[in-house]
């Protein structure tokens, strides 16, 4: 095992030259709950502290130890080596009481057939074919909102995402209600996912509290409502959709073995539950950021307004041209990644650093720590998308964003989460602008499973109109299509593949 301030050479994840790894143990372990009153209280300061301990470093979850990964060549490491480090420990056996033996949380073994049935569903020919869906979906929300209001800026982009992926599954199976209430299930499910991966003690979860009470009602309608979809969709017409792949796939079509009922009710819940939280979080904070910085807002508006001039929606042929389009979701990725935490689980006794792994470990990784490297971002909390621009970012760079991480086990829809997000910043920032509302103060994020803004309220303005004070606005929320009354929007996402 690895020792307090033990230094190691390192022999495999930089060849050119040698360096000289360094690990440690984090202090402040409390009794049986480990660090995570800290990981709860100050999740990002407490990632902020490890480095200062080694490049790999002992924690506690709960009574039971694990090693943070805190330097990008170590991570490339243990997520180049699947079958090494698979996929495990309490955040996906947490996830696999949601998710079933779906594609995020399958083991290795497993994983290749899986993401070969869904793989066709997220090829770039098919990510061009849902432009229209996103747009048209993104236009219909900036519709809802009234310059001169103020609008609920997280819980719109959830009922966007929501709209977005539930068309791409079942068509359009689901209508608003449904999807309103997908969208509520998913964020009270994903917020109790997180104090479960940190404090992995079951019994606390048995209680009748109200909070277990509505993560269990949730959980249980989310089942339902997927099996509701999946039994009307038997009885009628096929369709080109994920849910006509896997019933087809479920009736041994193509030659290959028969999925089981129970793997299509699987994959679809893991694939909603990816597909919402993620972009709209990436979509809410990169609105709150283009506010807090108007040069980065001003260079976007002036490539909206000439690439698609009037508001009109981009189609597959603008995106090549929405380059400061994109550069604000990857810069929005790295600043604010909604997926800031995971783990892995050592199949084996293995070396990592240095230090002898146990069978059975859990290896952490945190996309956010990463992002926030001064060594491989300089001025990491600085938001400038202009980092990204063609010729800007360096292999290290490159290497070290890792918001949909690496390896085989990569997001199976990273491409479609770009474009989808690229598309509706374009369509919404092309046709209005959000302003922080008076006396609005930056907060420091209060991750869940992922980051983001919980219940962004911001106030809109048309693009066309000079830039009005936030202080005339009427302070009245509009809420998105099919929005319930509640003003708290999901903060979750996981390693989805």
């Amino acid at each position: 095992m690895c020792h307090v301030g033990q230094e190691v050479s390192m022999s495999r994840a930089v060849p050119e030259h040698k360096r000289t790894w360094t690990t440690g143990t984090a202090p402040g372990i409390f009794p049986l709950l480990g660090h995570g009153i800290a990981f709860y209280r100050r999740p990002l300061a407490f990632l902020n502290s490890l480095p200062a301990h080694g490049d790999l470093v002992e924690i506690r979850l709960g009574p039971q130890r694990a090693w943070m990964v805190c330097h990008p060549e170590l991570t490339h490491e243990v997520l180049m080596d699947p079958h090494t480090f698979d996929k495990g420990g309490p955040l996906y056996d947490r996830l696999g009481k949601l998710m079933g033996d779906g594609l995020v949380t399958c083991r290795q073994p497993t994983h290749r057939d899986k993401r070969r049935l869904l793989q066709p569903g997220f090829r770039p020919s098919h990510v061009a074919a849902y432009t229209d869906l996103v747009t048209e979906e993104a236009a219909s929300v900036s519709d809802t909102w009234p310059v001169g209001r103020t609008v609920p800026v997280t819980e719109a982009m959830m009922t966007l995402t929501t709209r977005v992926i539930s068309r791409v599954l079942l068509s359009d199976a689901l209508d608003d209600a449904t999807t309103a209430e997908v969208r509520d299930c998913l964020t009270e499910v994903v917020r109790g996912l997180f104090v479960r991966t940190v404090v992995p003690i079951d019994a606390l979860f048995r209680l009748p509290t109200p909070a277990n009470r509505r993560y269990r009602r949730a959980l249980s309608r989310l089942h339902a409502i997927i099996d509701t979809a999946i039994a009307e969709r038997r009885g009628g017409a096929d369709r080109d959709d994920v849910l006509g792949t896997l019933l087809a796939a479920a009736r041994g079509d193509g030659g290959g073995a028969a999925i089981t009922d129970q793997e299509v009710h699987d994959h679809l819940i893991t694939l909603l539950l990816t597909g919402v939280e993620a972009p709209a979080l990436c979509l809410a904070d990169a609105f709150s950021l283009l506010a807090r910085h108007p040069e980065a807002e001003h260079r976007l508006h002036a490539e909206l307004d000439a690439v698609l001039p009037g508001g009109r929606r981009p189609g597959p042929d603008d995106l090549p041209h929405l380059v400061q389009t994109r550069c604000v979701v990857s810069e929005t990725l790295r600043h604010s990644s909604p997926g800031w935490l995971f783990t892995r689980v050592a199949t084996r006794e293995t070396e990592l650093a240095g230090c002898r792994l146990p069978a059975g470990a859990t290896v952490l990784y945190s996309p956010y720590l990463l992002h926030h490297d001064p060594s491989s971002f300089p001025d990491p909390e600085r938001f400038d998308p202009d980092r990204w621009l063609p010729g800007r970012p360096t292999a290290a760079q490159r290497r070290a964003l890792i918001p949909f991480s690496a390896g085989n086990r990569k997001c199976l829809g990273d491409e479609f989460a770009m474009v989808e997000a690229t598309l509706a910043l374009a369509t919404l920032a092309g046709r209005r602008r959000l302003r922080h509302l008076p006396g609005y103060v930056e907060e420091i994020p209060r991750p869940g499973i992922t980051m983001g803004p919980r219940a962004l309220v911001m106030a809109c303005e048309a693009r066309s109109a000079a830039p009005s004070s936030a202080t005339s606005l009427t302070p009245r929320t509009v809420a998105a299509p099919g929005a319930s009354d509640s003003r708290t929007a999901g903060d979750h996402v996981v390693d989805n593949t």
